[in-house]
């Protein structure tokens, strides 16, 4: 069984962890195998929007501690440079936007790779787990970054040294998730948002990624020289005449992601 399901169709790549036995815990085969997917999807200019969820009842649990405590495996640092980290960069780097669909528990680094999302949406019945600090670890996956940016330096501490579970109804008042779906139309709803992505000017979605990832450490005049670079790259694409054209004519636009 593969611990990565892909699906492409009208445009997007749906990815599926599929480890439900073990709640989509992460191990290397896994890892690389979502990293070497990610690429793919990169790759492929047919696919205008990546939507990632989880088999089973849970998004992801985390890392496989099985991995962790076997002596002939990677290693803690092994885990991190090579599985963890590269999985953050690639869907913070996707010059596409990823929709990160929460079906269960998210805990550990499978709370900080959600977090990473573009558009974040989660099941009611969903919970979120800062589990590091009760196997005597720290949040890794970029979850020191991206958590105290999502909900604050005071709120991120407390959750990173208590552990304590979140529900996604917390979870979106805190401003971890963008939505939050009752059990019966979470598929469709969260798909829904996905089918929307893929239908708009792609290439402006991820000058709108790279955006956001410079605006955490840019200055202002920084960041207004960057929007400036940008926003003329996005204005040379046939998506931005398309979209003014169809403004003039009174129509919907087409969009093609170029």
């Amino acid at each position: 069984m593969l611990p990565i399901l892909l699906k492409i169709e009208a445009g997007i790549a749906y990815i599926t962890l599929n480890r439900p036995d073990k709640l989509n815990a992460f191990n290397r085969e896994m890892a690389l195998l979502l990293q070497k997917t990610l690429d793919d999807c990169a790759a492929d200019e047919s696919i205008r929007c990546i939507y990632l969820t989880g088999a089973g009842k849970g998004f992801c649990a985390g890392q496989d501690l099985a991995e962790v405590a076997d002596p002939n495996g990677p290693g803690m640092q092994k885990i991190l440079s090579e599985h963890y980290n590269p999985i953050i960069e690639r869907i913070r780097n996707l010059p596409k936007p990823v929709v990160i669909a929460i079906n269960g528990v998210a805990a550990g680094a499978g709370a900080n790779i959600a977090f990473a999302g573009d558009v974040v949406v989660s099941t009611a019945s969903a919970n979120f787990i800062q589990a590091f600090s009760k196997i005597g670890l720290i949040p890794d996956s970029g979850g020191s970054f991206t958590l105290p940016r999502l909900i604050g330096f005071q709120r991120a501490s407390a959750l990173m040294m208590l552990g304590d579970k979140v529900a996604a109804s917390e979870a979106l008042q805190m401003g971890m998730l963008y939505k939050v779906f009752d059990e019966n139309n979470f598929e469709a709803e969260s798909k829904k948002i996905a089918a929307t992505l893929a239908g708009m000017p792609t290439k402006a979605l991820g000058f709108i990624k790279q955006a956001l990832n410079a605006s955490a450490t840019n200055t202002i005049t920084q960041q207004l020289a960057l929007e400036d670079t940008l926003q003329q790259q996005a204005a040379a694409t046939k998506d931005f005449k398309e979209g003014v054209q169809a403004f003039l004519e009174k129509r919907i636009p087409i969009y093609q992601g170029k």
